[in-house]
């Protein structure tokens, strides 16, 4: 597929009826994984320059639409989870291209374009909270805002810590969630798919690794649903005690 018809297909174009909308940009969130996937087959025989370039020359493309059309630009703007993926796509692409002082100035700007206005004192993300998957839905948020933080890290920016004054934050976000996950509070916003309190095991795993706090990776037993061969368990080794944090 070429980037003109991913473009199209990411912007959920429907013939005869629309030529694309800015919300459609969300079903393209998980091409940054894509992105790290080929950074391990550097040095690979069967992955060659050309190879590269030609992945890189598509991105290129897709980030230019993205920056530049109109459904881009109109997902620029979005003040929840939408912005906050828009983002995350944008400082990878821009990454992966060379292009590496775009990536620093969308991700120095995101504390106060996404952070601050999403999340509340407490950690709600009242954005995600009214919609009628409110859990699923936080947490997708709050997987953005985590993937920016480890984005930013490579780039010496620290979003893992930042705190307004008043307390607003990415772990205070994490913190908030946890009680309901483990069933410590009832869940009493609107949640019309399954309850699946294991959703937040990643981010529970992640954090304790970034902020070398062993009460995340404890709180990962009183999920019910989590499993041993769960993906997140490859990507993201379960932490020793007291050893060094590493972003990831």
């Amino acid at each position: 597929m070429n980037a003109t018809s991913i473009l199209k297909f990411s912007a959920q174009a429907i013939p005869g009826r629309n030529n694309g909308r800015g919300a459609g940009i969300i079903e393209t969130h998980n091409l940054p994984e894509l992105i790290d996937a080929v950074g391990m087959l550097a040095g690979a025989k069967a992955w060659d320059r050309n190879n590269q370039k030609v992945l890189q020359d598509w991105f290129a493309a897709y980030l230019d639409w993205l920056l530049n059309s109109p459904e881009g630009r109109a997902e620029a703007k979005a003040q929840n989870n939408h912005g906050s993926w828009y983002d995350v796509q944008v400082a990878s692409y821009a990454l992966f291209t060379g292009k590496n002082e775009l990536a620093k100035k969308v991700l120095t700007e995101f504390p106060t374009k996404r952070i601050t206005k999403q999340i509340e004192p407490d950690g709600r993300q009242p954005r995600e909270l009214e919609r009628t998957q409110a859990w699923n839905y936080s947490l997708f948020n709050l997987e953005a805002l985590f993937d920016a933080a480890s984005i930013a890290d490579k780039l010496g920016i620290d979003l893992w810590n930042y705190e307004t004054q008043d307390k607003r934050g990415i772990r205070k976000g994490l913190d908030w969630l946890l009680p309901f996950a483990t069933g410590a509070k009832k869940w009493s916003y609107q949640q019309i798919s399954a309850w699946q309190p294991e959703k937040l095991a990643p981010l529970l795993r992640r954090a304790a690794l970034q902020y070398r706090e062993m009460s995340y990776e404890n709180a990962l037993s009183k999920l019910p649903g989590v499993t041993a061969d769960q993906r997140f368990n490859l990507l993201y080794p379960k932490p020793v005690a007291n050893e060094p944090s590493s972003s990831r």
